[in-house]
């Protein structure tokens, strides 16, 4: 969701070992004395090549420790970046050295792509509007094949949440997608709160091998969607507060069972993490502060590594501001955080 810029200090520069080198936790301020600080090192840095990627930079997801998708929302576009050295690059092979522009099922329109998350159905997108019709609210899921070297991307299933979903504002939608495997759900104990039985994944045949989680702007809720992979069809599964006024970002980190939500710069850059509790029920576990180095920044992406080096996992942010000329910022996170 892009905004007006605003004149923030420059990002706290640090070196590759300095980010990656977890650092002991820092001590929450006065106006946040009730969130924990950030489970990680404090200091950041910028991981993009100057004025690469530019503005409206929203949503991040690893597809393993090299791979990094990221999606712009004006105009729809989606990246596959690639690790160089110390930075993320846009990949020049097939076709994606500037991007590649996305569309709808019908192979029109202009996505207001938010939110992105690789999984095994493919790579996914959430939108909270058409471009070409940016006064109008739509929000869909959008699953893409990545595979080719076309120029433009058209969705080879789409699903509209719209009518699902509390009425908003066009730009006040969906701002955040993630994915979770039936397993890590059943494993838990997950509840299907329109069974209200234990998730079973039997019950929703030709969704995959997960659900779909959403999170929209305006109330900081996420919904759990069993999604019909063919299109079209769903069956929403949950809903459940993030512990947010708004929601920026999803993010589950398979190796602890947490989902991450995530503010931008309307909340201090907070976050929180979610684990279902004793009842089936995702809960809130803890509220966390931005790293203490970094500003406070519109980040609307952020994405965690699956490996973890020298007792820390990488994460990314991206700013929708791209402030200073960078786009992309990465600190790091305990590994048993």
């Amino acid at each position: 969701m892009p905004r007006s810029p605003r004149r923030i200090r420059p990002a706290a520069v640090a070196t590759v070992a300095a980010v990656l080198l977890v650092l002991p936790a820092t001590t929450a301020t006065a106006s946040t004395a009730a969130n924990s600080p950030w489970p990680g090192g404090s200091a950041v840095m910028n991981v993009d090549d100057s004025d690469v990627l530019g503005g409206n930079m929203s949503g991040l997801s690893f597809q393993g420790a090299d791979v990094l998708w990221a999606v712009k929302n004006g105009p729809g576009t989606l990246y596959r970046l690639v690790r160089n050295g110390t930075t993320w690059r846009p990949d020049t092979a097939n076709g994606w050295s500037s991007g590649k522009a996305l569309r709808y099922r019908n192979g029109k329109g202009d996505p207001d792509a938010e939110a992105v998350v690789a999984t095994p159905d493919g790579v996914v997108t959430a939108t909270e509007r058409d471009g070409d019709n940016s006064k109008k609210s739509a929000l869909k899921v959008l699953r893409y094949d990545v595979s080719g070297a076309a120029k433009t991307l058209t969705a080879k299933a789409e699903w509209d949440l719209t009518a699902d979903l509390p009425k908003v504002s066009a730009n006040d939608g969906l701002e955040a997608v993630s994915w979770i495997p039936d397993s890590a759900l059943t494993a838990k104990g997950f509840v299907d709160e329109r069974t209200k039985a234990p998730y079973n994944p039997a019950t929703y045949p030709g969704h995959g091998t997960g659900l779909y989680l959403v999170g929209l702007e305006s109330n900081g809720m996420i919904y759990a969607y069993a999604l019909d992979q063919a299109g079209g069809k769903y069956t929403r599964v949950a809903s459940f507060a993030s512990g947010l006024d708004s929601i920026m970002e999803l993010e589950y980190e398979a190796s602890n069972g947490k989902l991450w939500a995530v503010c931008d710069d309307n909340c201090s850059g907070n976050s929180t993490t979610l684990s279902v509790n004793p009842q089936g029920k995702f809960a809130v576990t803890d509220t966390f502060n931005r790293p203490s180095a970094m500003p406070n920044y519109n980040n609307e992406g952020f994405a965690i590594s699956p490996t973890c080096e020298r007792g820390g996992k990488q994460v990314v942010w991206a700013d929708d501001g791209n402030e200073g000329g960078h786009a992309l910022r990465a600190g790091s996170l305990y590994c048993g955080a």
